[in-house]
């Protein structure tokens, strides 16, 4: 099984950075293959809803010569698509939806003179947050734009991992944090 960890973050040891490496070393305990691109590395410019994409069906296609080729190539190489991200105002980073709005135009065939295929369908899609709120009150929003995401996409949406950061002066990272993230990779691995 391969995973694509998207991760939009821009802090390479911030609290999502943290509970990703138990859940990375899980995977690959579990025998599984993951490539991890850091967005705020990758030069990703916003969706220009140019229909240049849908000219071709063969492939993401898109017109726009940034890294998103690179990124989308991985993504249709892998099984399971991991959408990692801090929430910011109740929804993923920039460069997170900046890669959401061309993924969902590239990969849909949906939008040109005729109605195409999904060329990613049937790929898992799991999202891994960390949040201030409770995440039923900090990651709800983001889970559920990914939930409507993948139906409309033809994705399985695998589910949600996400933790709370009580504020600025206490110690994020446990171990409670730590084996919760080890559990969702186990979780996402057996499903």
């Amino acid at each position: 099984m391969k995973f694509a960890i998207l991760m939009g973050s821009p802090r390479k040891h911030g609290n999502t950075a943290q509970c990703l490496e138990p859940f990375c070393d899980e995977l690959k305990r579990g025998g599984a293959e993951y490539t991890l691109t850091w967005l705020y590395d990758k030069k990703i410019e916003g969706c220009h809803a140019c229909r240049g994409c849908q000219k071709d069906w063969s492939d993401f296609n898109c017109v726009i010569d940034d890294d998103m080729t690179a990124i989308a190539a991985d993504i249709k190489d892998s099984d399971v698509i991991v959408l990692a991200t801090p929430i910011y105002s109740w929804y993923c980073t920039a460069p997170m939806k900046a890669l959401l709005d061309r993924c969902v135009y590239g990969f849909n065939k949906y939008y040109g003179d005729e109605v195409g295929p999904a060329l990613w369908a049937g790929k898992k899609v799991a999202v891994f947050t960390t949040c201030g709120y409770k995440p039923e009150h900090g990651a709800d929003l983001f889970a559920e734009g990914v939930r409507r995401y993948c139906k409309h996409s033809r994705l399985r949406y695998a589910g949600l991992f996400a933790e709370r950061h009580l504020g600025y002066k206490t110690v994020f990272m446990d171990e409670g944090k730590a084996e919760r993230a080890r559990a969702f990779a186990r979780q996402l691995l057996q499903g």
